[in-house]
Formats: C-alpha cells, structure tokens, sequence
C-alpha cells in the first residue's frame, strides 16, 4: 500500500477581493511514498481559459512530492507542459501563476481593480453570468495579454496570402511569453519525457513532438495549441500545423500504447467531461457540443486500452506456465511479443462545468474565474490522493485500473 502523509492543505485562493491568486508560498510538501513505478506521467487535455484546473492540479502533485518523468499535453495542456517541464521544481508552481495571471489580463486596456472584479464575481448569478460573457467578449475583441491580438485589419474570407497569416488572432505575443518563462535547454535536456500533439494542415496526420527525438522550440508547442480559424498554422520545418484538438484532445493513448511498456502511474487531466445535462436552449447546445467534441471519449480510451492491456496480461501469465522446452514454437515466441506484465493506473482528474458558465467557457479568461478553475484543480486532487490504495500497483488480472474521484463518489 502506497504510505499515506498527506495532511489537506487550505486550498489558496484569495478570497479578499484584493486579487492575490493561489497561494505558492510557505505551503509545506508533504511526499507520499509511491511504489516503483517506472513512469509516473501527466496528460494535459486542451481547453483554453480552462486550463488553470491543471496548474491546480499540479500544485497538488507538486505538494504531495509527486514528480512526473513524463508530461505530455495538447492545446493549453501544451502550454502548461512547458511551463512545467521548462523550469526547476522549486519555481513551477510560481511560473504557472505568473502564466495563468498575464494570460488572464486584456491585451491593450487595464484589467478591472481587483476588489471590483472580485465584488461582481461574487455577486448575483446573473450579475455574474452577465460579469463573465463581457470578459469573453473582450477576449474576442481585443485578446489576452502576453497570448494572442486580433490582426488589423482583420483578414478577409476570400484573399490568399501566407498560411502563417489565415487567420484572426496573432499569437506573436504567445512566443515572447513562453521564451520569457521557460528555459528550453532544460525542456530538452531529458530530465522529463516532454510530449506535445498537433494535426499536419497537409497530411491530415496527427504528429507528437517528442523531446526523445526532436528538439523542442516554443513553435511547437504554440502549433498544438494553434485553433482555426481563431490562430494561424504555425510552420515547422517546411511543415504548416494546428491544434492537436482538432484530432485527438487527449495525449492518453499515446502514453498507454507507448513502448517499451512500463509500469505506470498516470494523472490524466481532462478539461471537457463527456457527461452532462440534456441542453434545452442553443447557448447551452453550442456549449455541450464542445463537451462532447473534445472530450475526445478519454474513458471510451480508457476502456479499450484496458481491455487490451488485460488481453497481454494474461497471455504472459499462460506462458508462464509453457514448459521452457516448448517456449521455442513459432505461436509461444509470437506470443511472447504480445505479451505484457507491465501494470497501469490511471487516475482520472476532469473538471466539472459550473452552472454561471456558458458556452464560451475556453475564451472567457478573466481573473477571478482562472482561480476558481484553479482551486478546482487544487481540490480534486487533494481528494483524489487521499484515497486509499488509489496508487498503488494494480493487482488484478489486467494489470491495469482507473478512478475518477467524480465517477467514485457518485
């Protein structure tokens, strides 16, 4: 049984209308004792504004003494990735909030004071569901800052020019910002398997780029987060990409189908949950279809890939039991290759649709929100690794397990 010394540490986020966002400082880590795994990974779903639920979800981790080896991540998982892998451990959690906080402010006008911002949050519903569709609104006008602008004058449907151009936004702003907090030496140094998705505009393929194997500039991790028509393909090496959301929003199956296979611990952070209400008006339609769409059926993924995992389980533990004079037939050594011991858990963290939010929830990135997402992020992993036998080896007949503190509760 993985040894348990996790005390719930008071989930910091200000509350006083003075704008100080999750707290990084003076909170103790409290480092839990895993099992051997070999990789100990975490998956990134892309999810715009919603993405500060996995910086709160890695400050759990990060508190708890929980090192990933391997990261991986498409869209804003992309960006949080190199956020992460492109600083020391001590200054990571730090590096997200100064992130999450310069992402989260107008591109061109002063942000709200915070004790006003605060003061509408926190209000009335409806004051705050009217307080956050004027903050995606402003997004769409004039963009984020330190992310993406709108291009003047704006492109017109019909007129061909560079690809690097089609489209509305300039996320020149993306790139200073990730050059500034990141060091992209230490991101292909090694020291942490980094992985990010995007979608070839030629080909149609869906291409990883993988520190094991390419070295890592900030175009690639801008390229998996590059959503048409809103951001332009971004070239690499003569090749034009977009988002990796446009394919596959979840890096789980690359991880889980990776070889060789080794036994493995991976917190996969989704940002879309596949399950929700029955919408009854065409704001909510619009909002539940990007639920669905790039969700990406990560526990249908799940599911196969157990089953899979189960099928090469037990095949190893029939060999096991072939005489060692037979192993030499064509069908044992055949089998031999499909064969796997190695075991998985995956431990499943999604964030959950709150009721104020609508439909723009990916673009809306104002400040108070950002921090509700990241106690969210915060909160459920707290929860998550408090449970018992959670991350310990699976012992079953597949080697492999998942759970869902949602799914687990209900």
């Amino acid at each position: 049984m993985a040894q348990r010394n996790l005390k719930r540490a008071r989930v910091g986020v200000s509350g006083d209308g003075e704008g100080a966002g999750p707290s990084v400082a003076a909170r103790p880590r409290r480092h839990l004792r895993l099992p051997n795994y070999e990789t100990v990974a975490l998956m990134l779903q892309g999810g715009g504004a919603l993405g500060a639920y996995q910086a709160g979800v890695f400050q759990g981790l990060y508190e708890a003494g929980i090192e990933p080896n391997w990261i991986a991540g498409i869209s804003i998982g992309a960006l949080n990735t190199a956020i992460i892998a492109g600083n020391p451990p001590e200054r990571r959690v730090e590096r997200l909030l100064q992130f999450w906080e310069t992402i989260c402010q107008p591109a061109f006008g002063a942000p709200l004071p915070a004790p006003i911002e605060h003061l509408l949050f926190n209000s009335s519903e409806a004051v705050r569901k009217a307080f956050t569709a004027a903050q995606a609104m402003s997004a769409i006008v004039e963009g984020q800052k330190g992310f993406f602008v709108p291009r003047f004058p704006p492109p017109l449907p019909t007129v061909s020019g560079p690809p690097q151009l089609a489209s509305y936004y300039d996320t020149t702003p993306l790139k200073a910002t990730l050059e500034s907090l990141c060091d992209f030496d230490r991101i292909n140094s090694g020291e942490i398997r980094v992985s990010v998705g995007a979608v070839n505009c030629g080909t149609g393929n869906f291409a990883y780029f993988d520190n094991t194997h390419t070295t890592l500039r900030p175009e690639h991790f801008i390229a998996s987060g590059a959503l048409p028509p809103g951001f332009a393909a971004v070239e690499i090496d003569g090749q034009f990409y977009w988002d990796g959301g446009l394919m596959s929003n979840t890096p789980l199956y690359e991880m889980l189908q990776s070889t060789p296979r080794r036994d493995t611990l991976a917190f996969q952070v989704d940002l879309w949950s596949a399950i929700g209400p029955v919408p009854d008006n065409l704001t909510d339609v619009q909002g539940r279809m990007k639920d669905i769409q790039y969700s990406s059926r990560t526990r249908l993924v799940t599911d196969m890939l157990q089953r899979s995992q189960r099928f090469r389980h037990v095949l190893r533990e029939v060999l096991d039991r072939v005489p060692e004079d037979q192993r030499d037939d064509p069908w044992c050594k055949l089998a031999e290759d499909l064969s796997c011991s190695k075991r998985y858990n995956v431990i499943h963290l999604i964030y959950r649709h709150k009721e104020y939010e609508g439909h723009y929830k990916d673009f809306q990135f104002g400040l108070s929100t950002m921090r509700e997402h990241w106690r969210s992020g915060l909160e459920d992993i707290l929860r998550s690794l408090e449970q018992p036998d959670w991350l310990d080896m699976p012992e079953n007949d597949a080697g492999f397990v998942t759970h869902d503190i949602h799914r687990d509760s209900r």
